[in-house]
C-alpha cells in the first residue's frame, strides 16, 4: 500500500501525483497543512527531518516492514525502479539519455520552480505593491527556463524524453501550466514551447491534478 503524504499547491508534490498518476498506481493521500505547520509535527519529522512535502511510504501487505522516501525526485527514481512499467525514463543501456533527463528534472527543481513560485506571487499583487526587483529577477529566470524548453523541445521532440513522457515533464509540468494559467508571457516566436503546453494540458495524469 502506497501513502503520499503531500500538499496539494506544493509543485513538488504535485509532480510526485504526476508520476503516480502516470503509472497508475493506487495510493493513500495523506494531507500535510504547511500552512498550520503540520510538517513540524513529530509524526511527520520521523518520515522526514527535513519537514518538506511530498513523502511517500510503501508498505507491503502481510509485512511489518515499510519504505519511507523523502525528497520528490528520490521519491520518482523509486517508483521508476519499483514500478518500471510504463518507463518514465530512457532504458538503463542510454546511459547519456538518462542523464539528460536527470539534468532536466534538476533544472526545473532548482532554477525553474522557485523563480516561478517567486514571479507568480508578485504577479497576482497590485502593481503598486509590487517588488519590482524581485519581479524582473524571476522573470528573467522563467524566461531562461522557457528558452531552455524551446531549445530541448525543437525538431518536433514531443516531451523532453522524445516521444516518450519522463520525469523531467513531471517536474516542469506544474508550474509552467500554472504559469501560462496566470498570463505569464511566453517568449515571442516559442512554437515548440507552446506545442508542448497543449500537449501537457491534455495529458491525462497532468490533468488530474489539483492545486493548479
Amino acid at each position: 500500500m502506497l501513502k503520499l503524504y503531500d500538499y496539494p499547491q506544493c509543485p513538488f508534490s504535485q509532480k510526485t501525483r504526476i508520476v503516480l498518476a502516470e503509472k497508475q498506481l493506487d495510493y493513500e493521500k495523506i494531507h500535510v497543512d504547511l500552512r498550520k505547520r503540520e510538517q513540524f509535527d513529530p509524526s511527520f519529522l520521523s518520515l522526514n527531518p527535513f519537514h518538506k512535502v511530498p513523502v511517500l511510504v510503501d508498505e507491503e501487505e502481510g509485512d511489518d516492514q515499510r519504505t519511507v522516501v523523502y525528497d520528490s525526485t528520490v521519491i520518482d527514481e523509486f517508483l521508476e525502479d519499483e514500478y518500471p512499467e510504463p518507463a518514465l525514463m530512457p532504458p538503463p543501456e542510454d546511459a547519456a539519455g538518462r542523464a539528460r533527463i536527470r539534468q532536466l528534472e534538476d533544472f526545473a527543481d532548482i532554477a525553474f520552480v522557485l523563480p516561478a513560485g517567486n514571479l507568480l506571487t508578485e504577479h497576482v499583487k497590485r502593481e503598486e505593491e509590487r517588488d519590482v526587483e524581485r519581479l524582473r529577477r524571476a522573470k528573467d529566470e522563467v524566461d531562461r527556463a522557457f528558452l531552455l524548453l524551446e531549445r530541448e523541445l525543437a525538431g518536433g521532440r514531443q516531451f523532453l524524453g522524445g516521444e516518450q513522457f519522463t520525469l523531467a515533464d513531471a517536474a516542469f509540468a506544474p508550474r509552467l501550466l500554472l504559469l501560462v494559467s496566470r498570463d505569464v508571457e511566453l517568449p515571442e516566436g516559442a512554437r515548440a514551447l507552446r506545442a508542448y503546453i497543449d500537449r501537457l494540458k491534455n495529458r491525462e495524469s497532468v490533468r488530474r491534478l489539483d492545486g493548479i
